[in-house]
């Protein structure tokens, strides 16, 4: 969905009950205006390594719930 609105892409996210992972502000942003998606996990760009990037989605996949990440927003 490259050159799709933010705003497009949650709702495709959405309409697939998919977790976007972003470094982009925006969708924190469009999440705080009450806007419904299946969740976000957002780490600021260069903060840390890829492999550690992964990792914690690995985590984040084993132990949290989708209802949990339903309109919630996960740091790493």
């Amino acid at each position: 969905m490259i050159g799709a609105s933010d705003e497009k892409q949650l709702a495709y996210a959405l309409s697939e009950k998919r977790v976007i992972f972003t470094f982009d502000d925006d969708f924190l942003s469009l999440a705080s205006t009450g806007i419904k998606h299946c969740g976000i996990i957002y780490t600021r760009q260069q903060r840390q390594s890829i492999g550690k990037i992964i990792s914690d989605l690995i985590l984040i996949w084993e132990c949290l719930e989708p209802e949990y990440m339903y309109n919630n927003i996960e740091f790493l």
